[in-house]
């Protein structure tokens, strides 16, 4: 894999990962309710979500790309367009008060599990990732040493992140962090990925 192509990677995860959603409102919560060391159960659940949905992406598009070739190009192109999709949605619904449910003690790492799993930006999100960056002419496994690290200390830094403004600002942080025009940025940039990456995969840009 290229250092353009990890770059590019590097780039949209952090993006991904950074736009507000329900992890980020679940790991301010936890900060706001149990302090930080506690609040950190929230964020390892995070990563461990994060590390099966990378390994059930990484894996399925493989199998694709030795199934067919076609199916794979296919798969790539409804990878751009989800990521466009993300963008589009969340840019409609910026204006939209979060919602926050009260966590409970001894639930921390279970809740956030929960959440992460059935959050719909995580899974059409690491699917649509994945479909770009994977190239039937590299080794999975050479892919897997660039981009799963990656992936997770960005994702460890963020959570860990939105459990410190939690701590720190306590509720006055909920209006800051779900400032519409913030939304609306990181809608526009999921669109632009999700064209670029298209346009980038199609012509092999992430081998």
């Amino acid at each position: 894999m290229s250092f353009d192509g990890w770059l590019i990677f590097a780039s949209f995860w952090v993006v991904f990962v950074t736009t507000p959603g329900p992890n980020a409102v679940n790991c301010i919560q936890n900060g706001m309710v149990f302090g930080f060391p506690k609040a950190l159960w929230g964020v390892a659940a995070i990563l461990v979500q994060a590390l099966l949905f990378l390994s059930i992406s990484a894996v399925g598009v493989a199998a694709i790309i030795a199934a067919s070739p076609s199916l794979f190009w296919l798969l790539q192109i409804m990878g751009a367009v989800v990521l466009v999709w993300l963008g589009v949605r969340t840019w409609r619904a910026a204006g939209d008060p979060p919602t926050v449910h009260a966590a409970r003690n001894g639930m921390i790492f279970g809740r956030a599990f929960m959440i992460a799993t059935l959050n719909a930006k995580s899974i059409a999100g690491y699917v649509a990732a994945f479909s770009q960056f994977i190239d039937p002419d590299v080794e999975l496994i050479t892919v897997i040493v660039w981009l799963f690290p990656t992936a997770i200390c960005i994702t460890a830094a963020s959570y860990v992140s939105y459990t410190a403004v939690g701590v720190a600002l306590g509720k006055a942080a909920l209006g800051a962090v779900f400032n519409i025009w913030f939304r609306r940025g990181m809608a526009v940039l999921f669109i632009v990925y999700g064209v670029v990456l298209g346009v980038w995969g199609q012509t092999g840009g992430a081998s």
